[in-house]
């Protein structure tokens, strides 16, 4: 399962990403994703809102998701976090299809 977490980071967070300029975050949220077992598929940085960090990743239990968040917030890295579950297109084709099965089961108020 895909999923998106965006974030700005910290002052605190900032103050060392600035005393280690050549440090890999990719690096870091990689080895947390895999150490869950999951896949980094894509990392990058924001500026809306304050420096930021968007990182993409998928993870086969979507337990994992909210866990890699919690590890990363709870750490003092990330302030305004937010987790979102991303569809691929396949997953989606069948969301639809279930839909349009349900569709005939579901009344709207007044009707």
């Amino acid at each position: 399962m895909h999923f998106c977490l965006t974030g700005q980071y910290s002052p605190q967070a900032l103050n060392n990403i600035m005393d280690s300029p050549t440090t890999s975050r990719y690096e870091a949220a990689k080895h947390l994703i895999e150490t869950a077992g999951g896949k980094l598929i894509s990392m990058y940085s924001t500026a809306a809102d304050g420096p930021g960090v968007m990182v993409i990743f998928d993870v086969p239990d979507p337990g994992a998701a909210p866990a890699i968040s919690g590890v990363v917030v709870a750490s003092g890295t990330l302030h305004n976090a937010e987790l979102k579950r991303l569809w691929t297109q396949d997953e989606i084709m069948q969301v639809r299809q279930t839909a349009s099965k349900l569709r005939s089961a579901y009344k709207p108020p007044g009707k």
